[in-house]
């Protein structure tokens, strides 16, 4: 029989009751996470972290798989139903590198939890279980499967994680959606810039200072290049997305030169070596083959006769979108409307998110998460504990939306 609405109220009262029940519950599953170092780079402990939340799992019933399709980075999966299509709720352990060794140490103060990757997204990872543990308990019985992928190295674009999951064929093509409790304030990214960085490093020749004219100058070399780039970057910059994002100076197209910069052995000789990165960040308007063989055709044409110029390309992804009117985005914005009392904010993220991974395989694909993005990788990373509750709620009243 078909659930009326009524049943579906009751139900999520119920889940709601019962989130309150595992505040506490949630509150450990993420400390203890937080206590495991898994900082990449370089890519630590990532075999403890899997072996923690897969016993996590375990306890609230869920069918748990670990796979490894990369074979140096597990990634567990815990499924909760039988047959029909999958939504994914997706959450990565990995963090990036503390500032001190106390971030490993989580505690509870003044009503927010504080540790290296409490907000990106350890917490997420916690409250996205017990969301699912709600919806069993209530008696929720869905018309699908909920899976919740705990993956490694998003930090650094996913290689060991979620790429190597769709590269494997683990990831259902025809999932109803994933969701990501990504650090988003409780707004929903339905968006991502693209990303392409490099290094580009110049080759010159050493000589003494008093015989410099028997040397070559990478750092003159360098100039060149960086500065065709900087008149490039003026074009870039005068772009704006059509997405949503705060402040407005956000909206602008981004080239990031110079982020690291090395070269030279010293200050009375001549360099034979200058390096420098550059950070391309597309908005989802612009078209990713066509921006880096720009970037590209600019580091060639402004090189001189006789210099040599490598270029190291170091992480790539496209932009990706999923409609805020379609099926996912609808259930989304009615539950944290429903859970908040607020009407849903849709946006365009500032950086890249793994939404993009199942984008690609043609699987909707949004962020929505209690974090805030401006302390998450700082020194004082925190969450809120009643959004992490809250966003739980939302995420479970979503599923059932979508999976009755």
């Amino acid at each position: 029989m078909p659930a009326t609405r009524k049943s579906l109220n009751d139900l999520a009262r119920r889940v709601s009751r019962q989130l309150k029940r595992d505040t506490a519950d949630i509150v450990s599953f993420a400390s203890e996470l937080i206590a495991i170092p898994s900082e990449n780079p370089p890519g630590k402990t990532y075999d403890r972290c899997a072996t923690y939340i897969a016993r996590r799992l375990r306890e609230l019933d869920l069918r748990v798989r670990t796979v490894n399709p990369s074979g140096d980075g597990p990634s567990v999966i815990g499924t909760f139903g039988e047959g029909g299509r999958a939504l994914y709720f997706s959450g990565h352990y990995d963090v990036v590198p503390a500032q001190s060794e106390s971030q490993f140490e989580p505690v509870v103060r003044k009503g927010s939890l504080h540790g290296r990757g409490a907000a990106d997204m350890k917490g997420g990872i916690a409250a996205m279980a017990f969301a699912i543990r709600a919806l069993a308990t209530a008696g929720f019985e869905p018309a699908g499967r909920l899976v919740s992928v705990s993956v490694p190295d998003e930090e650094t674009s996913g290689p060991r994680g979620t790429v190597a999951l769709a590269t494997a064929g683990i990831i259902e093509r025809d999932a109803i959606g994933m969701l990501t409790m990504e650090p988003t304030g409780g707004e929903v990214w339905n968006a991502n810039r693209g990303v392409i960085s490099m290094r580009v490093t110049v080759h010159g020749r050493p000589a003494h200072v008093g015989l410099h004219f028997r040397g070559r100058n990478a750092f003159r070399g360098m100039l060149d290049v960086a500065n065709a780039l900087v008149m490039l970057d003026t074009e870039i910059s005068a772009r704006r997305t059509g997405f949503h994002i705060r402040p407005e100076a956000a909206r602008r197209s981004v080239l990031l030169l110079g982020g690291e910069l090395s070269g030279g052995h010293n200050f009375n000789v001549v360099p034979d070596r200058a390096s420098f990165t550059i950070d391309r960040r597309t908005n989802p308007e612009e078209d990713f083959d066509r921006e880096r063989d720009r970037l590209l055709a600019a580091i060639d044409l402004a090189t001189q006769p006789g210099v040599g110029v490598d270029v190291e390309i170091l992480q790539q992804g496209r932009s990706a979108a999923t409609t805020a009117r379609g099926a996912l985005g609808r259930a989304l914005g009615a539950s944290l409307r429903n859970v908040t009392g607020r009407a849903p904010r849709f946006g365009l993220c500032p950086g890249v998110l793994e939404t993009r991974h199942y984008a690609a395989l043609g699987i909707p694909a949004m962020a929505c998460g209690p974090g805030l993005l401006s302390v998450s990788h700082g020194p004082h990373e925190f969450v809120s504990v009643p959004r992490l509750v809250e966003c739980a709620r939302v995420y479970a009243l979503t599923a059932i939306r979508l999976l009755s």
